[in-house]
Formats: structure tokens, sequence, C-alpha cells
């Protein structure tokens, strides 16, 4: 059961007790592992993948049934520093394609066979521009983690966090400078598709809201300050699942600077996710490094959505279907050697 989020230091205090894998479950797929009608080894990362999921669902022959995929959306004062090819109408467009099943995301997650559901939060009262002041209040903070930490189905047994938000590769850019210092231009890409002069630009926003607010050691302060909405409203499903003990397939760049503010907060809350892909947003790589989290994927993707995470669920489901599927030698019938 997930506790009554009342306030910031409930969701410090429930990151930072969050509950590990069942080892004997984990050990049980492990020994099992080795017993399938296949040489040691020779399903590569599908066979950690497996045994990663077993420990995580308590159940040594473990079966993916019920994913899920939920889409925040959420709109950015920071837009108004033209930072974005797109202006922040189009955040309220997508999100009516959403609920009427037109966008990528839909077929991917139909593709899985996961249930999807959307959350717009607050489209019509933007996030202040970060250069300015601090992104959200408290308040807004704890709102936005509320939407996330509540949208978590506690019957799911696979989660898929995505996004949409016209801006949003901007706080997510310096997110990741905050956390792990460095400068702008390293963090900043095209996003949306901006030119030189647009990309010039983007990284000099992200360079002053860094500046005004500072690195800190306190992932949800660097939230506030430099997040929005959909990308904490990620972070509260995450770690809900992790207290839920489902496991999570990141999506990209975005998705990732959610994640690694949780990961700031409690070393090893990432734990329950893998990253789903590597997108093509140039420094969602080196997150990816930061974070130890070797992707399943590398398609060039770009679209944010949860796209390249969902589209991972299926590499994910057939890791389990071929450990929990499979007979073993004795089963079988056939020689271990």
């Amino acid at each position: 059961m997930l506790p009554e989020l009342n306030d910031l230091n409930t969701f410090r205090d429930a990151l930072r007790n969050v509950p590990g894998p069942d080892e004997a479950a984990k050990q049980g797929a492990a020994d099992r592992n080795g017993q399938l009608t296949k040489p040691p080894g020779a399903l590569g990362r599908l066979e950690d993948l497996a045994i990663w999921y077993a420990g995580w669902r308590g159940d040594a022959r473990p079966q993916i049934e019920a994913p899920q995929v939920i889409v925040f959306a959420g709109n950015h004062g920071v837009t108004a520093q033209g930072v974005s090819a797109f202006p922040p109408e189009v955040t309220f467009q997508m999100v009516m394609n959403f609920e009427h099943g037109g966008a990528a995301i839909n077929q991917l997650a139909k593709a899985a066979g996961a249930k999807m559901t959307v959350h717009a939060l607050d489209l019509d009262r933007p996030t202040a521009d970060f250069t300015k002041a601090p992104a959200m209040s408290e308040d807004e903070l704890l709102t936005a983690l509320q939407t996330g930490w509540n949208a978590v189905d506690p019957t799911a047994d696979l989660l898929v966090v995505g996004e949409m938000g016209i801006g949003n590769t901007t706080p997510a850019a310096a997110i990741a400078c905050a956390l792990f210092g460095g400068e702008a231009a390293d963090w900043t890409g095209r996003g949306t598709g901006v030119d030189d002069a647009g990309l010039a630009n983007k990284t000099r926003v992200v360079a002053e809201g860094v500046a005004l607010h500072g690195a800190s050691d306190d992932g949800l302060e660097i939230l506030r300050c430099l997040g929005g909405r959909e990308i904490a409203a990620m972070a509260g499903a995450i770690a809900a699942a992790r207290i839920l003990r489902i496991p999570v397939i990141l999506d990209g760049f975005i998705c990732t600077s959610a994640a690694a503010c949780l990961d700031r907060l409690a070393p090893g809350a990432l734990d329950h996710a893998v990253a789903g892909h590597q997108s093509a947003e140039g420094a969602h790589a080196a997150m990816l490094t930061k974070l130890d989290k070797a992707p399943l994927l590398s398609l060039g993707l770009r679209l944010g959505e949860g796209s390249g995470a969902a589209l991972a669920i299926n590499i994910l489901k057939s890791a389990v279907a071929c450990h929990s599927g499979m007979a073993t030698f004795a089963e079988a019938g056939v020689s271990d050697g």
C-alpha cells in the first residue's frame, strides 16, 4: 500500500525507506535460469532482465500481464525565452490527440498490451520562467508529485511513464546540469529541432537557470526550481512504483531527468528501473552513464511520450516469457551435458 503523500518530507522519507527486491525469488529465478534448455548465457541480457524482474515481483517464474503506460503533460513558463520550435498550444493539442488515440504512444502501448492513461497538469497555468524564479512553489511541486503518485495502478506489473510539454527539454537539461555539473552546453540539445541560433539561446537559458538556483544535493529542490509539473509527476510515479515493487522502464531524456532527481535524493532509488532506450537527444547517453543504466534499445527516437520505453515493454515481455515458459533440461528430457 502507498502511504498518503501529505508533504514533501513524507515523500523524502518514503523514498529513503523503500523496499528492495525479493532475494529468495531472485535466487529462485537464477537457479531456474541455469536449468533451462539453452547453453549458459545464450540469451544474453534477456537472462539478466528476467532475473531482475522476478526479484522485484517476488516470483521466481513471473509473467507480465498488466503493463501500464502513463503520460503526463505540463506547460513551461521558460518557453517565453524562445527555447522551442513549437508554441505551448501544441501541448493542449497533443493531449487531445492522446485522448483520442491518435499519437504514437497510443499505438505502441496498444501493441505492448498496456493500459494507457493521460494526465494534464494545469496546462493553462505554466510553471514560472526559471531564469527569473523557481519553476514551482513547494505546494505546486507536491501537487505534481501527488498526481504521479496516485496515477500508478497497484495491480500493474510493469510501468512506463512518458510526458508531453512544449519546451521541456530545456528544464530537463537544466536539471541534468544542476545534478551532474559541467557546462550548460554539455547537456543542452536541439529538442524539437531548433536551429543553431535557437540552440545557443537555449543553452544561455539553461546556464542562467542553473546559475540562479545553483547546484544542490537535494533532488527535490532541483526539481522544484528547474523542473516542470509533468517531470515532477513522472518522479512521483516512479517513486510510487518502487514502493509497490512494480518494475519501471525509463523513457528518454526528460523522463531520465525526473528519475535522476530521485537518484540524487536516495541512491539506489532506481534499482527497480531499466532504461528502455537511448534517445537521439545528445546528452541522454551521458545521463544514462551517470545513472549506470544501459539502454535496451537505440533507434534514434526523440519523440518522448514514453514511446521508446513502451517499445521496450516487448523486450522485457520476451525475456520473461523465455524464462518462465521454456522447459528445463529435466522437463524436456534433454541432456545438459
